[in-house]
Order: structure tokens, then C-alpha cells, then sequence
């Protein structure tokens, strides 16, 4: 018997309204900021992200999923912003639109250990604004990753915010990193020995608790920050305490992808682990015209599906119960129920039927595994009198009710209309 390739999940039906409700409700707030949604593929060059996620990106050394074909290199997008990017300038959408405002939902791909909330195949929920350097736009974009997490009903999170500066400030903020942790070198885990040769702010980022003990000796400050740097971040600040939004900064906290500056902020949450971010982004100002477009600002973040569906509350991941199930005894109750069903989702209500040939007891208890709001019985009597008989699964109470009043009837009591 075949099974799942590791680091894959099947996602099954009784879990899907979960993901329907995540995206669902992700659409509509990204809509309130005036976001369109944008479809890229999910397979590009694999050059793309050599070029974006920087060479010595730990996604790039080890993590892509690579398709060889010819002499052509092909990569499973292990993230979406590079392909956004990518779009943005062969669409001439520079060009065209200005700034744009684009959010997108799908499954990403990284070759790395599976463990709680992380997966090879997993899915992202993101967004992205090109065209700006204003910094109030960081503080709207922060402000939108805290609303949606506010609508999927989580708690306990916690914003934590950074300024890396300009390519200068990173580049003098790298070399006093790398002349603090050059006499630490032994006391760091393999990875970050490589790591302090090839992107020293890796360390940083690093989840070792040998590393994380070096690094909390270290004492690290914005002092790297140019004057126009600084007075950027000191304006995000500003918009978010007038936002009213909760944050730390923390001069700890990089991005390990090459493309970040100024910018960047996660989003942790205890319960998830040692691997405890929901999500996180920031600015990648130079991207744009490193791969060949304008020099134009940019700002983006990311939220895992399958973290936030960890943490989100029982209440808001289970469906309402909607469905309307028809139970039909005899022949001609059998036709009467067909078109009695094709009545009912031509009006708009969620419905179904019993084609197992179940007794009445068993044909109850298939609407109730199903989660069944109400259940419409027909038999002879039914039949005779142009009515069916209608149970409420809540509250139990059946009572008869006339074919001319039923969908009324059944549309106040599932959809409240």
C-alpha cells in the first residue's frame, strides 16, 4: 500500500472547513486594505530564488526541491515573495499599475525535518506592497498581520519588530557582528561556524541553545543605523502607537533572507515550540531592481496555515452547522425527495440524502455523524399531506411542516434570513 510522502499531510474533508474558514476570512480583511489576489505558479526558475534568497540562504543550500529537466533548472517555490516579485516585473506591472497592493494563498515547498507546524509541503497566507518607501505603510502592514490574527480568533501571540538599516548599515552592522562572535567561533554549532563565514546575521536567527547562550552575552544595539534609517523606524513606531498596536523591539531579530532591510518583524507564539513563529516580514527595498526592475520600495509578510490553525481557537475552526438532510422512506418518497433536494440547492441550502438504503434509526444517525442542522423526513403520511416532517437536530423537537412554507422555513433557521 502506497503512503504519503513524509513532510506531506492529506487534508481531509472533515478538516477542509477549517482551511475554507482561515481563507475565507483572510480574503475578506485583505479586501478591507484594498488587496487583489494574485495566482503565481508554483514552480519557477530555480535561479529566481539563487538570486533573491542570497547563495548562502540555508533555503537555497539545502532546502529546495529541485526539477531537472534538460538543462534547465526548475524549483518548487520554497516562498512567495520572489515570485511576486518576478511577476510584478514581467507583467510591466511596474509600468502600469504603480504601486500594488497583492495577497496570495498557497502551498510552498522546503526540503527540511518535519516537525510541529512545519512541513515540506506546507501553505503560506500572504501579502505584498511594491511601489512605496513611506514608513506608515510598514505600520498598516504590521497593523493587518495583527487584524487577521485577531479574526482567527488567536491569542497569546506576541509582535516583535527590528530595523536591519540600508545595505550599508547591514554590511557595517556584519562586520561588528562578526568581530563580537570571532573569539566564540568554538562554542557555536556546526551550522553557525559556516554560518559566520557565508551570512554571520544567521546566527542570530539560530534555534541552538549553545548558540542562543552566545548570543545573549552579545551586546547588541541600533547603533549601525544611519540618521535617515533610524528616523524610518522611529516613524513605524510611531504609526503603530497610534494604532494602538502591541510590539517589542528587538535588535536580536534578522531575517535570513538576503533581500530584507530596514523593516522586519515576526510574529512568535509559545505554544508552537522552539519553532515558534506564526509568521513574520518586513522590507526588501532592493529587490525590485535586483532583479532587473525599477529601485522601488517594498514590504511584505507571511502567516503558516498549518501554525495558525494550531493555535486558533476550537470555536472558530469548526463549521456551523448548516447542512439539511433528507431522509425519504418508500419509492415514491424516494422521488419526491430527489426533486424535493434539487428544490433546496437551487434555493441555496446546503443538502444531502440518504442513498445507502438505511433504516429510519440508521438514516438519523448518518445526519448526525454529518453534523446535520435539521433533517426532513418523508413517508406515506408525508406524502398524503404535502408535507414533511422536520426535525431539529440541536434542540430535537419535530414538528410537520407544509412543502409551500418549508424553504421559508428552513432559511430562518439555517441562515437566520
Amino acid at each position: 500500500m502506497f503512503k504519503k510522502t513524509p513532510g506531506t499531510k492529506d487534508i481531509l474533508p472533515d478538516e477542509v472547513s477549517s482551511w475554507q474558514t482561515i481563507e475565507e476570512t483572510t480574503r475578506n480583511i485583505f479586501s478591507f486594505y484594498n488587496y487583489k489576489e494574485i495566482r503565481p505558479p508554483i514552480i519557477e526558475e530555480a535561479a529566481l530564488f539563487n538570486r533573491s534568497l542570497g547563495e548562502s540562504a540555508e533555503i537555497v543550500q539545502k532546502q529546495m526541491f529541485l526539477v531537472k529537466k534538460d538543462k534547465d533548472v526548475y524549483a518548487l517555490r520554497p516562498e512567495g515573495t520572489a515570485s511576486i516579485v518576478r511577476a510584478y516585473l514581467e507583467n510591466n506591472l511596474d509600468k502600469t499599475a504603480g504601486l500594488i497592493k497583492v495577497y496570495y494563498i498557497g502551498p510552498m515547498f522546503r526540503a527540511e525535518r518535519p516537525q510541529k507546524g512545519r512541513l515540506r509541503q506546507f501553505h503560506h497566507l500572504g501579502c505584498e506592497v511594491i511601489g512605496s518607501q513611506v514608513p506608515y505603510l510598514d505600520a498598516e502592514i504590521i497593523s493587518l498581520a495583527d487584524n487577521l490574527l485577531k479574526a482567527y480568533t488567536i491569542e497569546g501571540y506576541e509582535i516583535k519588530i527590528n530595523s536591519l538599516g540600508c545595505t550599508k548599515d547591514k554590511k557595517e552592522f556584519t562586520e561588528v557582528l562578526r568581530k563580537s562572535l570571532k573569539d566564540k567561533i568554538p562554542k557555536l554549532c556546526d551550522d553557525c561556524k559556516v554560518r559566520f563565514k557565508t551570512n554571520v546575521l544567521r546566527i542570530l536567527d539560530c534555534k541552538n541553545e549553545g548558540c542562543i547562550e552566545v548570543v545573549k552575552k552579545l551586546d547588541i544595539r541600533q547603533n549601525h543605523l544611519c540618521p535617515e534609517c533610524k528616523g524610518h523606524f522611529d516613524k513605524v513606531k510611531e504609526g503603530l502607537d497610534s494604532l494602538n498596536i502591541d510590539y517589542k523591539v528587538n535588535p536580536y531579530l534578522v531575517r535570513g533572507l538576503d533581500y530584507y532591510t530596514r523593516t522586519v518583524f515576526e510574529i512568535i507564539h509559545g505554544d508552537l515550540g522552539a519553532q515558534n513563529a506564526l509568521g513574520a516580514g518586513g522590507r526588501y527595498d532592493n529587490l525590485v531592481h535586483d532583479l532587473g526592475g525599477p529601485s522601488t520600495g517594498a514590504i511584505g509578510f507571511a502567516f503558516g496555515i498549518e501554525r495558525l490553525l494550531l493555535v486558533a481557537s476550537r470555536e472558530y475552526r469548526v463549521e456551523s452547522k448548516k447542512l439539511v438532510y433528507i431522509i425519504t422512506l418508500g419509492e415514491d418518497a424516494k422521488k419526491e425527495g430527489l426533486k424535493l433536494l434539487n428544490n433546496l440547492r437551487r434555493a441555496g441550502i446546503t443538502s444531502d440524502t440518504d442513498y445507502e438504503d438505511k433504516s429510519l434509526k440508521g438514516a438519523l444517525r448518518r445526519a448526525n455523524d454529518l453534523s446535520a442542522r435539521l433533517v426532513l423526513i418523508i413517508g406515506e403520511d408525508e406524502l398524503k399531506k404535502g408535507a414533511v416532517a422536520l426535525k431539529d437536530m440541536v434542540s430535537g423537537e419535530q414538528k410537520e411542516v407544509k412543502q409551500e412554507d418549508l424553504i421559508k422555513s428552513l432559511k430562518l433557521i439555517v441562515t437566520g434570513q
